[in-house]
């Protein structure tokens, strides 16, 4: 009977270790939780965004005007503005886990 119930385990343990070793580029930009440094400055408060430490968006909350971001879209360190009220961790910053 031991035999029997190790024969069922042992798969079940092979799927367990291959789920947990999924890379982590596998996972969405809503699952990934981005590390926030905040600064403030005179007139203006800036947060910039990070995954795995590379910047990849910077939100430039101004004393006076609405907030905008700067974002890396492809992680060439060109940052382009962009408008709105949120942003989605880009992909290339997902895949570099």
């Amino acid at each position: 009977m031991n035999l029997m119930r190790s024969a069922l385990l042992a798969p079940l343990a092979g799927l367990a270790l291959a789920t947990a070793a999924l890379p982590a580029a596998a996972q969405s930009s809503t699952d990934v939780e981005p590390d926030v440094t905040i600064r403030q400055e005179e007139d203006r408060t800036i947060r910039e965004y990070r995954v795995n430490g590379e910047l990849y968006a910077i939100e430039i909350r101004p004393a006076a005007g609405p907030s905008y971001y700067l974002v890396d879209r492809d992680g060439d360190g060109d940052f382009e503005r962009q408008n709105g009220q949120r942003i989605a961790v880009p992909e290339w910053v997902i895949k570099r886990f």
